[in-house]
């Protein structure tokens, strides 16, 4: 058996995906909503959304793209993973001390 844990938007609620994951045996693993979302990548993702259409630039072919973003992975700083980790260290200690409710995060 197979645990998955999402955090129940609405996106992620299809029947379909229902479906698979009955049908595959995995087991959801529960999880609140509006919870915290303690995913430290998101943070990546979005600064990655932010350097790679800075400017307003798009992209005219697949490739092109597929390279702006191998271009602006390459570019991240230890600093930054590390500014970004810590921060959800912190974000962590928060709703440890709030027992899961509302962060200023």
């Amino acid at each position: 058996m197979t645990g998955f844990q999402q955090d129940n938007a609405a996106v992620h609620n299809p029947r379909l995906t229902k479906d698979f994951f009955q049908k595959n045996n995995v087991t959801l693993l529960d999880h609140p909503a509006c919870f915290p979302d303690l995913n430290s990548i998101k943070n990546i993702w979005g600064w990655m959304a932010r350097e790679v259409y800075k400017n307003g630039h798009q992209f005219q072919t697949v490739e092109l793209f597929r390279e702006a973003i191998f271009t602006n992975w390459s570019s991240v700083s230890t600093s930054l993973m590390e500014t970004l980790a810590s921060s959800v260290l912190k974000l962590i200690f928060e709703v440890i001390n709030t027992k899961a409710a509302a962060t200023h995060y």
